[in-house]
């Protein structure tokens, strides 16, 4: 029988009813029912529940704590702040000072940052305004994309703004997992995964070497992070340029190292994060990094001279916009927490400045015909074998293919094949694929073994 996984539904429990003791006693100290008292905090479960795991690792400060509970208790008891208030005022009598919202659809009482202050400060100035400061951009809260307030309505002050926890963080509470976002304009990447395995990569070794760097620094990234001996040393998250012609491995290695770490793996889409308005393109990598940011995601930027190409010489308004998109650019990636990959056919296309930013260069070449022979026998289906005289040897030999354009040729010829009912793939087939792999890239294929 499986083991039943630990919920935070026990220690949620027992928040929520503290939650509930600290209001009380702010209200009634503001309605001088009592004095000023402090309330014990509750004695959690010692347990790996999602709940319980999050406060252990990130061990926020008494204020921090409440505002967390604050924002997540709507989410769980849709009528806890309307019932607390019930028990003080009548019907129709209003509380100014407690702050809170209402919703288009949900019925409850929704806490605002005037909410946060109340419980945490009440009317004393000193405190109000320092509460005020958990909501700066400096704080974890903006910085991690836990919570934040929306934007009050014109004129109104930014306290008034709704307390929001984002779903992300929401479902790690409530479930312990993230769902991958869904591809929009707010989020312009989407997954990208694979089947393969580490062994299936067929790269010099030069390349392997490199590749292996960036997977030790994803499996000791949390130690290096906690090291004091090293930690302040080193920079926030870590950058690779991946360069070399298209079909070489660039994309599947990018998906490997996510599937080596257990780590999701996004291909930034450029075309919906570039825009012809100014100003628009560092919004939407803003929304993008902050979406991403804690999150242990990798990000996999294809194509990446399109933003992250040479600098031009300033000559008119459109050169020092980009140029300080680009800047802009620099900023965002160097302040990554997590892997940032940058891909490009040519290396010489980016701007020699931003390239020494990189932890690590992972150059990707046409492959050898050794790799070749070894492309050709990976892909290759067992339950479709080669006619009689065809040899992966000599195909590696004769015909200069990358490992992409190698997977095209099986795939049309095996295609070929089954619609025909053959039991084998034929000469005629692989030579017609192989030809049509060629006439791509304005290539004519020379007299070889077929």
């Amino acid at each position: 029988m499986e083991e039943r996984k630990p919920d935070s539904t026990e220690n949620l429990g027992r928040a929520i009813a503290y939650l509930g003791k600290l209001i009380r006693g702010r209200i009634e100290v503001h309605l001088g029912k009592r004095e000023e008292a402090s309330i014990a905090a509750p004695d959690f479960s010692y347990d790996d529940s999602p709940f319980t795991l999050f406060l252990r690792r990130r061990q926020p400060e008494y204020a921090e704590y409440v505002t967390l509970l604050l924002a997540l208790v709507p989410h769980l008891r849709v009528n806890f702040f309307d019932d607390l208030l019930a028990d003080y005022f009548a019907p129709g009598v209003h509380f100014p000072i407690f702050g809170g919202t209402r919703g288009a659809n949900h019925r409850g009482l929704l806490p605002t940052g005037e909410t946060v202050q109340f419980i945490l400060a009440g009317e004393n100035l000193a405190q109000r305004l320092q509460v005020a400061r958990l909501f700066s951009p400096e704080h974890w809260f903006h910085r991690q994309n836990v919570l934040g307030l929306s934007s009050a309505p014109t004129g109104e002050p930014p306290m008034a703004g709704q307390l929001i926890a984002q779903p992300e963080w929401v479902e790690q509470i409530l479930t312990g997992k993230v769902s991958p976002p869904a591809f929009s304009s707010s989020f312009p990447a989407e997954r990208v995964e694979t089947q393969l395995e580490w062994t299936d990569l067929v790269l010099p070794e030069r390349s392997l070497t490199e590749l292996n760097y960036l997977r030790n620094y994803l499996a000791t990234e949390q130690s290096l992070a906690g090291n004091s001996a090293y930690g302040k040393h080193s920079r926030r998250g870590y950058r690779a340029l991946f360069h070399g012609p298209p079909g070489t491995g660039k994309t599947l290695s990018a998906a490997l190292l996510g599937r080596a770490t257990n780590r999701p793996v996004f291909r930034v889409d450029l075309s919906m994060v570039v825009s012809k308005w100014i100003g628009e393109t560092e919004k939407n990598l803003a929304k993008l990094f902050q979406r991403a940011e804690s999150k242990g995601w990798i990000l996999f930027f294809d194509e990446a001279d399109a933003l992250f190409g040479k600098r031009s010489e300033v000559k008119e308004s459109n050169s020092q916009y980009a140029n300080q998109t680009t800047s802009f650019l620099l900023q965002r990636v160097e302040n990554y927490d997590g892997l940032c990959i940058l891909a490009t056919n040519f290396r010489s296309n980016l701007d020699r400045a931003f390239t020494r930013r990189f932890e690590a260069i992972v150059p990707f070449f046409p492959p050898a015909p050794a790799e070749r022979q070894r492309l050709w026998q990976s892909i290759l289906p067992p339950a479709l074998p080669m006619e009689a005289g065809l040899d992966p040897h000599e195909l590696a030999e004769h015909y200069e293919l990358t490992g992409a354009g190698i997977a095209n040729v099986v795939r049309h010829a095996v295609l070929e094949s089954l619609a025909a009912g053959a039991s084998t793939l034929s000469k005629s087939q692989l030579l017609a694929a192989i030809v049509r792999e060629y006439a791509k890239e304005d290539r004519v294929v020379k007299p070889g073994i077929l």
